[in-house]
């Protein structure tokens, strides 16, 4: 008589019944336990590299896909990271959600993309709706949330903030240097003549924009020139409040050769608003801005800008994070800010 066993010989596996291949199955094609599987899947696993292989061969043959889920929790976490963004179309914030993406992506997590749209209590719910998804840390690029808050999430799970500096037990902040920024962008107008220099400043609530203003301010003193408050003008880092300031600048009176914008956005539309007016850039005003956004360079003219570098932001606070989440102390930090000179701006003609 012909006796069938329950389980089969390793490499005769029984089909995965409506096409579904669990772990099991893995396991039973390998020739392994379960819990073997489970633990080559999560990196804990001390095994010989011939059940390594067998391992790896029956995930190939069945066509198995782990659940990042389920593996994250049988080791206590999620495999994913929650970011907190102002705004998910933002040109500038879209460069560093990819830097973090790539970065996440490579070491195992998923990123959780949410947007606090420049409002504290906004940005406080995002958290909230991040940390019941039982994410293993939080990423906030930007935010207008105070230092004691942060350091409260930062107690139960790790934190990586940009944009202004904050520390403290489970946290991580990235500040860019936006007064030096600010500073080689109007010393490289100062340095092609140019005296009479407006300024289109960011939301003053925002350091970034605090610090890009403050760096305007010095190179003016370094170079003797006083500070014309009839040159300064408010913005909200968007390509309208930029072609609003202009307007302003142009209305008002105060005679100016160039314009320096505290982000590429608002310089953007502050060309559109010169162009109407018949003031030609850079022939008339020269134009400098403040990012590097991509489409810096596509311009017409192509617009003279303080590199900041954005993809990089995104890797360098994913970093950090995955420094964080192996108990380690994060290294990450950015590069300087450095000018790049393009057509926008050109020496006042004597």
């Amino acid at each position: 008589m012909k006796i069938t066993t329950a389980v089969a010989r390793r490499g005769q596996a029984t089909a995965p019944q409506e096409g579904k291949v669990t772990l099991e199955h893995v396991a039973q094609e390998a020739g392994v336990s379960p819990s073997t599987v489970s633990r080559i899947l999560n990196g804990t696993a001390v095994v010989s590299d011939d059940k390594r292989a067998a391992v790896d061969a029956a995930i190939a043959r069945l066509g198995f896909v782990p659940n990042p889920v389920a593996r994250g929790l049988a080791g206590g976490r999620t495999l994913s990271v929650g970011v907190v963004t102002q705004a998910i179309d933002s040109p500038f914030y879209g460069g560093a959600l990819r830097g973090i993406e790539d970065t996440l992506s490579g070491a195992g997590y998923s990123p959780l993309f949410v947007s606090g749209h420049w409002n504290a209590a906004h940005e406080a719910r995002s958290i909230e709706t991040l940390r019941a998804r039982r994410v293993d840390g939080i990423i906030v690029l930007s935010c207008r949330l105070g230092d004691s808050a942060l350091a409260v999430h930062a107690q139960s799970l790790p934190v990586v903030v940009t944009g202004r500096g904050v520390g403290g037990a489970g946290i991580c902040a990235l500040n860019f240097d936006n007064f030096e920024g600010g500073r080689l962008a109007t010393e490289h107008l100062l340095a092609l003549g140019h005296r009479r220099i407006a300024f289109i400043a960011g939301d003053s609530r925002h350091p970034d924009a605090r610090e890009r203003q403050r760096g305007y301010r010095a190179a003016l003193q370094a170079a003797g020139l006083a500070y014309d408050p009839a040159l300064v003008v408010p913005g909200q880092f968007f390509e309208e409040s930029g072609y609003a300031a202009a307007e302003r600048l142009v209305q008002g009176g105060a005679p100016f050769t160039a314009v320096f914008a505290a982000n590429d956005q608002m310089a953007f539309g502050a060309a559109l608003a010169l162009h109407r007016h018949g003031r030609r850039v850079p022939d008339d005003v020269s134009l400098v801005g403040f990012d590097d956004l991509a489409a810096a360079r596509y311009t017409v003219p192509p617009l003279s800008t303080i590199h900041h570098p954005i993809y990089e932001l995104g890797q360098a606070a994913a970093t950090a994070m995955l420094q964080l989440l192996s108990g380690a102390t994060p290294t990450a930090a950015l590069p300087p800010p450095r000018l790049i000179a393009r057509e926008s701006s050109r020496p006042l003609p004597g």
